[in-house]
């Protein structure tokens, strides 16, 4: 039997040695840059944080949600990448909530103004009664996290069960936790971006931001994902269960949603400026001032047409080569698009350069933290469900008659094979 494609055409495995250190390094060097940030300016730094806070939680809301659609599909082609995108999930409770602690504690104060509003004399925020409280704004807070916990660890559980047993009821319990779990993660997504982000700005009305946030989310943990499977197979961590076509399929929702996202974003902004009401018009009209506009530029074209163009290409999609620098794009666009978001509040006359250092500070503690979590989750099981039902399928191998749903293509039949090799130890 001849040696499967996508195996034969793999470079020698990566010395990794000397980025053992690099979560350590991030985490404390991270740490000293906000805690000074702290004693500089307590606001500043309360806006940072809740930046690097929002850039972190759309990688835990978009590996949910790719993990949900997984099973409301019963996908077979997102098999070997489901296990990590289970871990990044369980990071958003309750190593998330606890990172929101310092935002609980500045909320009143430094963040939100409307808490120190009176609601009868402050019509937009009476409109929004009873959510915009004090108390309603805590009541998310706890509901969130709570969702979150219940909803990650009810999927990895049944995951790591199925792992154990290969019992068909590990796989429907992770599809009754998705049909009802899909509705809870809209509504805490939405929660999430309203209360945390526009309440900024209590003013302002958008029934789209909750989606906006959802699909840059997911764009940005596209990207990740397909770096973290790209970095997994040259190591031969999921070479023996990959297949080309989990490449393409990825790169093919990555090009999709870098579209879904730039139609959300011209559809919210077209809407309000169609409209052309002042109570809606002064968020934009605010992000228009100094070098606030250069940044919707950099939006515009950074966020959209560079990854669009990019991958427009059939055989750019399945080019690790090509997607993988793409991501690293993706990181620094979601970061001016959270900071378009966020940073105006506190500097309408521009993008604050001279505060990025405490941007990068807040931001490198928390991706040191969670991806030292991370590694150490990964690192506890199995690289990638062993005894999913669709596997096999996964890997285009072994199936009775080959078709491209299956996850084989018809030009592919001497390389089918009965099962996946057992995976070696991920220790």
């Amino acid at each position: 039997m001849s040696e499967h494609p996508h195996k034969a055409q793999l470079p020698e495995p990566l010395d990794l040695s000397g980025w053992r250190k690099v979560p350590n390094v991030l985490l404390i060097a991270g740490g000293l840059l906000a805690a000074i940030g702290a004693v500089v300016s307590i606001e500043q730094f309360a806006f940072s944080w809740l930046l690097g806070f929002m850039f972190c939680l759309s990688l835990g809301v978009g590996a949910l949600f790719l993990v949900l659609v997984h099973h409301l599909f019963d996908a077979g082609w997102s098999v070997p990448q489901r296990r990590f995108l289970e871990h990044m999930a369980s990071l958003l409770s309750p190593w998330m909530g606890i990172l929101f602690i310092p935002i609980a504690l500045l909320a009143p104060k430094y963040l939100y103004g409307w808490m120190q509003n009176d609601p009868h004399t402050d019509h937009a925020l009476h409109a929004k009664l009873p959510l915009f409280t004090v108390v309603g704004f805590y009541l998310v807070v706890v509901f969130n996290f709570v969702m979150w916990w219940v909803l990650t660890r009810g999927l990895l559980r049944w995951s790591i069960e199925q792992d154990k047993t290969g019992d068909a009821r590990c796989t429907f319990k992770m599809r009754q936790y998705s049909y009802w779990g899909v509705f809870v993660f809209a509504i805490t997504t939405t929660l999430a971006a309203v209360m945390w982000m526009k309440a900024l700005q209590h003013q302002w009305f958008s029934t789209m931001y909750g989606v906006w946030y959802f699909a840059g989310s997911v764009w940005l943990t596209i990207g990740t994902a397909y770096a973290i499977m790209a970095l997994l197979d040259r190591q031969r961590v999921l070479t023996p269960v990959l297949h080309n076509h989990q490449f393409y399929y990825l790169g093919t929702l990555f090009f999709a949603f870098t579209v879904f996202y730039a139609y959300i974003t011209f559809s919210q902004y077209f809407i309000i400026w169609n409209a052309n009401i002042p109570e809606e018009t002064f968020w934009y009209w605010i992000r228009e001032q100094g070098t606030w506009f250069w940044i919707s530029m950099i939006i515009i074209f950074g966020h959209f047409f560079v990854p669009f163009l990019t991958m427009l290409r059939i055989d750019a999609k399945s080019t690790p080569l090509v997607i993988v620098p793409l991501a690293a794009w993706a990181w620094s666009m979601h970061y001016f698009d959270l900071s378009f978001n966020i940073m105006p509040v506190l500097h309408p006359e521009g993008f604050p350069l001279r505060w990025i250092w405490l941007d990068a500070g807040c931001a490198a503690f928390m991706v040191g933290l969670l991806t030292k979590l991370f590694l150490r989750k990964y690192r506890s099981g199995n690289p990638y469900p062993i005894k999913d039902p669709r596997l096999v399928e996964a890997m285009g191998l072994a199936h009775p008659v080959a078709t491209p749903i299956s996850g084989g293509d018809i030009d592919e039949t001497d390389f089918f094979v009965d099962s996946p090799p057992e995976p070696e130890s991920n220790q």
